[in-house]
């Protein structure tokens, strides 16, 4: 399953040139080309599915799998002192392209790179109140 329109499948087609860390039959991993750090990677599966909400649950676990044996290989080879792993589903939450993609981004000592999120403070009662939504 392909689009057209979409620059990760030409990625996975060979379409467009990219630089291939690990290949198989399910997913192709590529280096970033606008990099949060040095060995910033993407997985990609090689059919496309929009996000994790279309992702087929088996290969979802599959990319989990897949990502810690890449994080132990490339910080193996990196030496980096951590890592980032950061899936993003949606416009508003930070997808810029539409076709599922998983970030592996090494982290390094005093690397400058700042992920992160303004910590809120929900009174108890307000997390009470979320915690009904989402059990019920």
């Amino acid at each position: 399953m392909k689009q057209d329109n979409c620059i990760f499948c030409k990625i996975i087609s060979g379409e467009i040139p990219s630089h291939t860390i690990y290949e198989d039959e399910k997913f192709k991993i590529i280096l970033d080309v606008a990099p949060a750090t040095r060995g910033h990677a993407l997985i990609l599966p090689k059919s496309h599915y929009a996000n994790l909400y279309e992702l087929p649950e088996e290969m979802a676990s599959d990319v989990i799998k897949l990502a810690k044996k890449m994080m132990v290989k490339m910080t193996d080879k990196l030496n980096c002192d951590g890592f980032n792993v950061i899936q993003n589903n949606g416009e508003v939450a930070g997808q810029t392209v539409f076709h599922f993609h998983m970030h592996l981004i090494p982290r390094y000592k005093d690397d400058g790179e700042i992920l992160k999120y303004i910590a809120g403070s929900p009174s108890g009662e307000q997390l009470e109140q979320i915690r009904k939504i989402i059990a019920e």
